[in-house]
């Protein structure tokens, strides 16, 4: 079995994220980044269908050379091998843009399962996967809580208000992962040496087809028009209840439109 495991690496959970108010987006050049802790139980799935099934794991993401550590990182896992999409032209991409470039990378590779994250941990957008699984003509599933393979099917467990719902689909197809589906595991020294001999293939937009306008800011069909930090929570307020604090508090959240 063939996986591959479109992965994210983000600024590390370590650093306080700087703003560039220029070109409204998130200052990531020369900024210690990680894997993606989403993505890395997202590899952790595909290592663990590999180990069952057979074949190999490749990880496929995008950013500029900042994002090499988290790479390492996923091949020390064990994953076999990344493919790095590094072009300076698709910086200030859109999701579309970004599905465009990971959706080429894919077809670059033999696949029977793609594996996301339901979403990123510092943008969260959360829909890039659907976008990729339309790009490539097979069927998204879900808000994986469980993956099952067996044969030609795919099957996953989703969580829902009443339990699990069990979604099954043919493969090939797409199936995204949702946060806590597994613990992923450390990397061993043995994985940390071995990830320094493994391929990591480096694409440009020209080299996946994608011309210089079809990505980064020229091929964003979203504009961000303002980018800024959250205000500073406010003192909370304190009820005395002297009978009617019951009704201060109902108040309260019909006033924020809670209730």
């Amino acid at each position: 079995m063939n996986v591959v495991v479109c992965g994210k690496v983000i600024p590390a959970s370590t650093v306080i994220i700087e703003l560039d108010a220029n070109n409204k987006r998130m200052v990531r050049k020369g900024v210690p980044h990680e894997l993606d802790p989403m993505a890395a139980s997202a590899v952790e799935e595909g290592l663990r269908l590999v180990e069952k099934h057979g074949g190999q794991v490749v990880l496929v993401t995008m950013g500029t050379s900042d994002v090499t550590i988290g790479i390492r990182n996923a091949l020390a896992m064990g994953v076999a091998s990344a493919v790095h999409i590094l072009d300076d032209a698709v910086a200030g991409s859109d999701t579309l843009a970004t599905a465009k470039l990971l959706a080429a990378a894919i077809k670059k590779q033999e696949f029977d399962i793609v594996l996301c994250a339901t979403e990123s941990g510092d943008s969260y957008s959360g829909i890039v996967h659907g976008q990729i699984a339309q790009l490539l003509g097979i069927p998204p599933l879900t808000f994986a809580k469980e993956i099952t393979v067996d044969g030609g099917k795919v099957a996953i467990k989703r969580q829902s208000e009443s339990g699990y719902d069990i979604v099954e689909s043919a493969l090939p197809a797409l199936v995204a992962c949702s946060s806590g589906i597994n613990e992923p595991r450390y990397p061993q020294l043995k994985g940390i040496m071995a990830a320094k001999k493994k391929e990591i293939k480096v694409y440009t937009a020209t080299d996946l087809g994608l011309s210089p306008d079809q990505v980064g800011e020229k091929g964003a069909r979203e504009k961000v028009l303002t980018i800024g930090r959250p205000p500073k929570r406010q003192a909370g307020k304190a009820v005395t209840d002297e009978g009617e604090g019951g009704k201060q508090i109902a108040d309260f959240l019909a006033e924020i439109k809670v209730i």
